[in-house]
């Protein structure tokens, strides 16, 4: 095209860029060296091409070399059209530049440009992403029958986000106005919606919704199905699960492999241990492969039931079936071998995990460390934390309530306390486990007034003591005869609404 004469017009050159950026390899790099030839045989880009370009940018995360082609734009004196602004606006939400993208959106608006619905709806989507919803809900509101019609995708944006923080009774309302307004819901609406009502455990609500999707001739998919299995499950209610399941393949819904993991998952909750095995056993049959999350409910499950030869069996027909395991399977057998006082099993592991090239992280570490301090090695545990420090593995407040009970079990109360006040020194930020533990030391060596004065410290650092912590003084205090100390710290949880 380049060598014809005439030589043909832009329009045809942007057709072929155009197809570049579309096919499945996204020749980004190619439709810019490309253009640059264009440019090099003094071919004027138009507004597309240039919008083409300026897409291929943002895709490659060059977003100063797309803005620089912005500034090309207005310096040729070219209008920039809705799909510039938005191939910018998303450019930039896709690069993390969420508050930039808002306040290019500002900019551009005040300098009376236009921007259309899906401007709008990636920019919603963007600020509702990094957690910015009343942002999000602040620009609907700043739109809505201004400068765009707001749609469903921008309500179903908001309604998701919302939701996911657990504030579901503002989500429904936002609903309830999508419905007043006449902007029709679908099916990510209400999943959105079903999944914030599970969330915050109101499941009536959910199925409620559930059901008026269907009567608006709505189709739940695997994902709305998925959530009230889930939902189901967590709270033990089984025969429920296994009647939606039956609901989802009636509506010609195929479970898929989250289906069934949730199914497995829920069995083993309710200690139903041969159903999560038959699950387990038939999903291959019915056209669903396990994966390696499959695996690790399974082992996990039995490691649980001390069954750890069972777990180790299916662990080696992963191995058979080409499912390479992760951390979290290693980590559930580790922990079974140690549970089960086979620790030098478990090392193997570790080994093994190493040699796979699967690097052990700090909660396979910590499971060896409470190994090694239930077992009475607190020294050993000790010094298996310096070794993974010198290896860039930094330990974690569970590692340190670890080795400060194993040290208050051992009956090594000052080393307990120079631990607990060096971690104060070093200013990592204390849980209520961490005071627990110490004043549960305290209390075993008798020292009431010490543990009462650790009580108080805890909750000048903004820790509020649990029934847990209270109990632990309390006993101890009726169990030395301190009747009169241990009441009043008992009227004192009981004001406190602990009891």
């Amino acid at each position: 095209m380049l060598i014809i004469n005439p030589t043909p017009s832009i329009v045809e050159f942007n057709k072929i860029l155009s197809s570049l950026v579309k096919t499945n390899n996204n020749h980004y790099s190619t439709v810019i060296s490309l253009s640059r030839q264009l440019e090099f045989n003094r071919i004027t880009p138009s507004i597309v091409t240039l919008s083409i370009l300026i897409n291929c940018y943002c895709h490659l995360g060059q977003m100063n070399f797309a803005f620089s082609i912005f500034g090309k734009i207005l310096k040729i004196g070219y209008q920039p059209n809705t799909i510039t602004l938005t191939t910018l606006v998303k450019g930039m939400c896709l690069n993390g530049k969420v508050k930039e993208a808002h306040h290019f959106h500002d900019h551009v608006v005040a300098h009376g440009f236009h921007l259309d619905q899906v401007s709008y709806a990636t920019l919603i989507n963007g600020l509702c992403k990094t957690g910015e919803t009343k942002a999000a809900l602040q620009l609907l509101r700043q739109i809505e029958g201004k400068l765009v019609n707001t749609d469903v995708i921008m309500y179903s944006t908001i309604i998701d986000s919302l939701c996911k923080d657990k504030f579901v009774k503002h989500a429904y309302e936002l609903y309830s106005e999508m419905i007043a307004k006449r902007i029709s819901p679908d099916v990510v609406t209400f999943n959105a919606l079903i999944y914030g009502f599970c969330i915050v455990g109101q499941l009536k609500e959910a199925f409620g919704l559930f059901h008026e999707m269907v009567l608006k001739n709505i189709n739940p998919d695997d994902y709305t199905f998925n959530i009230l299995v889930d939902a189901l499950c967590k709270e033990g209610k089984m025969e429920e699960a296994i009647k939606v399941l039956a609901m989802m393949m009636k509506g010609g819904v195929k479970p898929d492999v989250v289906t069934y993991t949730t199914l497995m998952n829920g069995y083993w909750l309710v200690n139903e241990v041969n159903k999560a095995k038959v699950i387990f056993n038939t999903m291959a049959q019915r056209g669903v492969m396990p994966d390696v999350h499959c695996y690790n409910i399974m082992i996990n499950g039995l490691c649980n039931i001390k069954m750890v030869d069972e777990a180790l069996s299916l662990f080696n027909k992963m191995h058979c079936r080409g499912i390479p395991p992760d951390t979290v399977t290693y980590n559930c057998l580790i922990d079974g071998l140690c549970n089960s006082g086979r620790f030098s099993n478990a090392w193997e592991l570790v080994y093994e995990m190493h040699d796979n090239g699967q690097l052990a992280d700090i909660f396979t570490y910590n499971i060896l460390i409470n190994a090694l301090c239930k077992n009475h090695h607190v020294d050993k545990a000790i010094a298996l934390i310096k070794k993974i420090k010198d290896q860039g593995i930094q330990p974690n407040m569970c590692t340190y309530n670890i080795i400060i009970d194993g040290l208050c079990k051992g009956g090594r109360h000052k080393n307990a306390q120079d631990v607990f006040q060096d971690l104060l020194v070093k200013g990592y930020c204390l849980n209520i486990r961490t005071y627990s533990i110490m004043i549960n030391g305290l209390c075993k060596q008798g020292l009431f007034d010490e543990a009462e004065a650790l009580l108080s410290k805890m909750e000048d650092s903004g820790i509020i003591p649990d029934a847990v912590t209270y109990k632990t003084i309390i006993c101890a205090l009726f169990y030395k005869d301190e009747n009169e100390k241990a009441e009043k710290l008992l009227r004192e949880m009981i004001t406190r609404g602990l009891m």
